[in-house]
């Protein structure tokens, strides 16, 4: 029961996360499993993966069925974000587990933020509005350094994604996030399946827990981000980025 719970509690700070955002559920559920399960840190991030897989998967259904998603030049960034996210699981399974771990805490902090302070109001006139050479060369090498990072640490990919969408990209908040899940869906599914692959599955009910819960919030987030205005869409990722980069802190810091 107590394993339930926490499963339960993580998977609802990572299906918001990612509904909302596009955040890597592994953001949340690595340092909730490491802390209170006690499972090594190269197997939770695997789980957190896994969990990543279905919730980005069906956030995206939901994106793409109210047109708010770009899948034409979101899978040029996805080519480049696999190839890498081999490469940085591989080199984290090199690594002792104190080595991986805090980036994404404070990415999720600032760009929580950023999101109340300084909300993103394009419109999909003007993202279309952008050069596809340029963006093509953009896409492939921040999806170079965004694969890196999400195999290397397991989080930190679906911030990336949104950061670079919304402020480099030119993407408004709705398409921006409808990509990044469509992106993560692969990028998870690639990196839980090298992770099982080197490192094997530590604890089945753990990672059914978190796959169950992680996909029940994201369907939730993700058809309310939907039907939200951009004000209000923007104040509801930030709020729910700054309260999850908060919790991730404190369980961090207390662990």
């Amino acid at each position: 029961m107590y394993k339930f719970i926490i499963c339960f509690i993580a998977g609802i700070g990572a299906g918001l996360g990612t509904g909302f955002a596009g955040m890597s559920a592994a953001a949340v559920i690595t340092p909730m499993l490491v802390t209170f399960l006690h499972i090594e840190t190269y197997q939770a991030i695997g789980i957190a993966l896994a969990s990543d897989v279905l919730a980005s998967a069906v956030s995206a259904y939901t994106y793409g069925r109210n047109k708010n998603l770009d899948i034409r030049s979101g899978m040029v960034m996805m080519v480049s974000v696999l190839c890498f996210t081999l490469v940085g699981s591989w080199v984290s399974s090199l690594l002792p587990s104190a080595a991986m771990g805090s980036f994404s805490v404070f990415m999720t902090l600032l760009l929580g933020v950023k999101f109340i302070v300084k909300p993103v109001m394009t419109t999909k006139e003007s993202m279309e509005a952008v050069s596809r050479k340029r963006r093509f060369v953009q896409s492939v090498v921040c999806g170079i350094m965004i694969g890196f990072i999400c195999g290397f640490i397991g989080a930190g990919g679906g911030m990336m994604m949104l950061l670079i969408l919304t402020s480099v990209l030119g993407y408004e908040l709705k398409t921006a996030v409808g990509t990044s899940v469509f992106i993560m869906t692969f990028t998870a599914l690639t990196g839980s399946l090298s992770h099982f692959a080197i490192g094997g599955v530590a604890d089945w009910w753990a990672l059914l827990f978190c796959v169950g819960s992680t996909l029940l919030w994201a369907r939730i987030a993700a058809r309310f981000a939907n039907k939200s205005t951009p004000e209000v869409l923007n104040r509801a990722t930030g709020a729910v980025l700054v309260v999850l980069g908060v919790v991730i802190l404190g369980v961090n810091f207390f662990s």
